[in-house]
């Protein structure tokens, strides 16, 4: 498994933008599928984006296409959600997820979370 740690999260204004870093521990991060994921109070926990390890490819919720873009450096064992037009339904924690294997939508399939970041957004 990964350790990963977020950051990057706050408060911002309806319409403004915010990236969240998620740095990962462990010399195979090239070779997991990474996700995005987000819970707000009183709410089940929803997939928000995710990156597949082996090409790239990236999958977004409808709620937030167009909005946020998944990106990873391999590199520097990190992936990162840019979110743009922020809204106020955007507000919850959230949490980066790895898993071996494809990318899913389904939080129960990843074995590794970070500890979550806040991102509150004003209206």
């Amino acid at each position: 498994q990964v350790q990963l740690v977020e950051s990057g999260g706050g408060s911002v204004q309806a319409g403004g933008s915010l990236r969240l870093s998620c740095a990962a521990s462990g010399r195979t991060f090239s070779r997991y599928a990474m996700g995005w994921f987000r819970q707000a109070p009183g709410k089940e926990r929803e997939f928000v984006a995710g990156s597949s390890w082996s090409d790239g490819s990236t999958y977004y919720a409808d709620s937030v296409k167009g909005r946020f873009t998944i990106s990873r450096d391999n590199a520097w064992n990190t992936v990162y959600l840019q979110m743009n037009s922020l809204k106020p339904e955007d507000t919850a924690a959230y949490y980066c997820a790895a898993k071996l294997g494809r990318v899913g939508v389904d939080p129960r399939d990843f074995a590794s979370w970070g500890q979550g970041t806040q991102v509150t957004v004003s209206s």
